[in-house]
């Protein structure tokens, strides 16, 4: 095997890779042109295939039935494998799940989602939400770590706000969080013990004290008539919280790197707000804030004249999904905040196509409609920092000086 392509591949389970975009998607190009469909046996994890075009990651989330998201939903190090397959018993979220308990459980939220997400008090609060963002970032008087000081605080307030959980409970959540997304497996399983605690007791409460928020809503959701469980309950809140956290945070901070970095972009949307939905797409697809998701075959599959065994691994390249060169044959390196279409794979595609997709983008649009009329400049103070992960990535830090208005 040419030794640079065993090398693009191993790239892909080395969590530092992530935190260098030149150096990944160096990686991704060269397996997109020369091996699409590789197998990579890198140290320290089970051996997987790398799926990096995007037609071939369409069809493996159309073929749900051939491969499926466990035992192995999301890459990580083996040995923490090992202790997560052996924590928390209770915990089992969407993305762990196959039918027939995933159809039935998506459904619950399918349902809230559809007819409460998107309505005009949820719209705002996340819009009264962005608008204290803003405030926050004039009382910081021009300089603030966009990702920490705004990000974060926006997409997880909001998501407490749908939870309708106290902001006191911001910290807590916020620390449990980061360490999902650690190599640590000790810190990993108690970050993931303590939210499905936290969130348990949440369900169970709402049970006796019913309110109008999507907690009370899921611990009452029924399944074939029986009320789901409080581990159930609990498992589908901590879905929310954490996807619906990171990868809108992710998205609102590099999201406007690339603004700062484009300005003629910045111009273009800030002079006419009517692009608004294809530019939150266009960041959407630029960040790619989820990198990539697993499936397992469950009979033998050809795909490119490559025979994926049954109970082989095989992780979808979102982030070389939206940069397919055959998918986005004006430039996919191009930043552009009119592009249409724009079939990003962002959001995953087929059953387990992110639920919460809508919302993500009116909360992302919600923030740039209130900070782009208020500001007047913006520029970078220090050097942008990624995270560190192979799964869920994205600004740990956009260190920036502006000025805005009021």
């Amino acid at each position: 095997m040419d030794p640079r392509i065993r090398a693009a591949g191993q790239a892909l389970a080395t969590p530092s890779v992530y935190a260098d975009e030149e150096r990944l998607h160096q990686a991704l190009g060269l397996l997109r042109r020369q091996a699409p469909v590789h197998w990579v046996d890198a140290p320290g994890y089970r051996p997987f295939w790398a799926v990096t075009r995007h037609a071939d990651i369409m069809e493996i989330g159309r073929a749900n039935r051939r491969f499926r998201n466990g035992p192995r939903p999301v890459l990580m190090p083996a040995a923490m494998e090992r202790r997560a397959a052996a924590a928390e018993p209770g915990l089992r979220t969407l993305i762990h799940l196959d039918d027939p308990d995933h159809g039935p459980l998506r459904a619950v939220g399918a349902d809230w989602f559809r007819t409460r997400a998107l309505g005009d008090e949820v719209r705002g609060r996340i819009a009264d939400i962005a608008r204290r963002r803003v405030d926050r970032m004039a009382e910081l008087r021009g300089a603030c770590d966009i990702a920490v000081d705004v990000a974060h605080p926006f997409s997880l307030y909001s998501i407490l706000s749908l939870l309708g959980l106290p902001d006191s409970d911001y910290r807590r959540i916020l620390e449990l969080t980061r360490r999902l997304r650690g190599s640590d497996p000790d810190a990993f399983l108690a970050a993931q013990a303590g939210l499905f605690r936290h969130f348990q007791a949440v369900a169970t409460d709402r049970v006796s004290r019913p309110t109008e928020d999507l907690a009370s809503y899921t611990a009452h959701a029924r399944i074939d008539g029986e009320r789901l469980s409080s581990g159930e309950a609990a498992s589908f809140l901590v879905t929310i919280a954490t996807a619906g956290h990171d990868t809108v945070a992710s998205v609102v901070s590099g999201g406007l790197h690339a603004l700062i970095d484009h300005p003629e972009q910045l111009d273009r949307l800030r002079d006419d707000p009517s692009v608004m939905p294809s530019a939150v797409n266009e960041m959407i697809r630029w960040v790619t804030p989820t990198k990539s998701f697993m499936r397992t075959a469950t009979e033998d599959y050809d795909l490119r004249e490559v025979t994926i065994r049954a109970g082989d691994a095989v992780l979808l390249s979102y982030a070389s999904a939206n940069r397919d060169e055959s998918v986005y044959t004006d430039d996919p390196f191009r930043f552009d905040v009119t592009r249409s279409p724009n079939r990003h794979l962002s959001f995953g595609f087929g059953p387990h196509h992110c639920l919460g997709a809508a919302l993500a983008r009116m909360e992302i649009g919600a923030f740039f409609a209130e900070l782009l009329p208020r500001l007047r400049r913006i520029e970078l103070a220090g050097p942008p920092v990624l995270t560190a992960g192979t799964f869920v990535g994205g600004l740990r830090h956009l260190p920036v000086t502006y000025e805005l208005n009021g």
